[in-house]
């Protein structure tokens, strides 16, 4: 092998995170990988993995290492894809990661004519609530909504998010709107979260205001929150992007209005050793074109 190849061998067993799953994804045997990588640090004269019975860990030089050879290895990915096409258009797979409500709803209708625009491209979607690790689980790019963190990750904006308090017509009729958020303790409220603590968040005069709810039902996912709200169950606080139709047709109302918090925004983000990569640029321009800043997601 050549030192290319053996950076390549190093980002995959570090993203797979063993040398079974990285052997699984190249089609190697696991003692192969183990091999190589050990003729790796010999020839290097220093350690970039931890191995153990349990686990398998990066060094802090194998993390320079990593970032490194990623910077390299996508370089030159990018540099055949413009080469072999003989022009700038995108080739390969990209993986992507994306919230579930907003993967069905929204980017679902939209896969096909990306796909149609670059045909020597190829997706793999996984919509998943969580949060998921970009570099340590292989994955090229996110869409993650809301305030983001601070990391390292380069961040896109491609569209503007409201967070809205709701409920059916008939939940309003019979149990009236709470004229403040502290008001919300006596109501039947529809938590959507992955923890039992649930807050739900407004302002007032410019401040920051967390208020506590709880309720009979619970969820994960935000579409069962916004059927639980149309079917009359409660009241819900959820992105545009999922009630707005229900809101636009007047199946659901909003409420606290004047305590609403901040928009927020719906990003790609993706590592910075691969921002060059023509894919991602051609998917984060392609949505940010079709959803637009000033989308109602209605």
């Amino acid at each position: 092998m050549n030192a290319l190849e053996d950076m390549q061998l190093f980002a995959t067993t570090v993203e797979a995170g063993s040398f079974t799953a990285a052997a699984e994804r190249l089609g190697l045997s696991k003692q192969f990988v183990s091999r190589r990588l050990a003729a790796l640090e010999a020839r290097l004269g220093v350690r970039l993995l931890n191995r153990t019975t349990r686990r398998l860990s990066v060094t802090e030089l194998g993390r320079e290492y990593h970032a490194r050879a990623c910077t390299i290895l996508d370089a030159v990915a990018e540099t055949e894809d413009m080469i072999g096409s003989g022009s700038r258009q995108p080739r390969g797979t990209l993986r992507l990661a994306a919230p579930m409500s907003f993967g069905t709803l929204h980017l679902s209708p939209l896969l096909p004519r990306f796909l149609a625009r670059y045909p020597d491209l190829r997706l793999e979607i996984d919509l998943n609530d969580r949060t998921v690790d970009l570099i340590g689980e292989g994955y090229d790019m996110a869409i993650r909504i809301g305030a983001l963190p601070d990391s390292a990750l380069v961040a896109r904006r491609l569209a503007g998010m409201r967070l809205v308090t709701c409920c059916s017509p008939g939940y309003l009729h019979g149990r009236g709107a709470p004229p403040e958020p502290e008001a919300l303790s006596a109501h039947d409220c529809l938590p959507y979260g992955h923890t039992r603590a649930t807050e739900w968040l407004y302002r007032r005069a410019g401040e920051r205001i967390a208020v506590p709810v709880n309720g009979r039902l619970r969820v994960n996912n935000g579409e069962l929150a916004r059927d639980a709200a149309l079917a009359g169950l409660g009241l819900t606080q959820l992105p545009t992007f999922i009630v707005g139709a229900a809101l636009a047709r007047g199946e659901l109302v909003t409420v606290l209005d004047d305590f609403a918090p901040n928009p927020g925004g719906i990003f790609a983000v993706y590592p910075q050793h691969r921002q060059a990569f023509l894919a991602i640029r051609a998917l984060a321009d392609f949505l940010k074109e079709a959803f637009g800043e000033e989308t109602d997601w209605a």
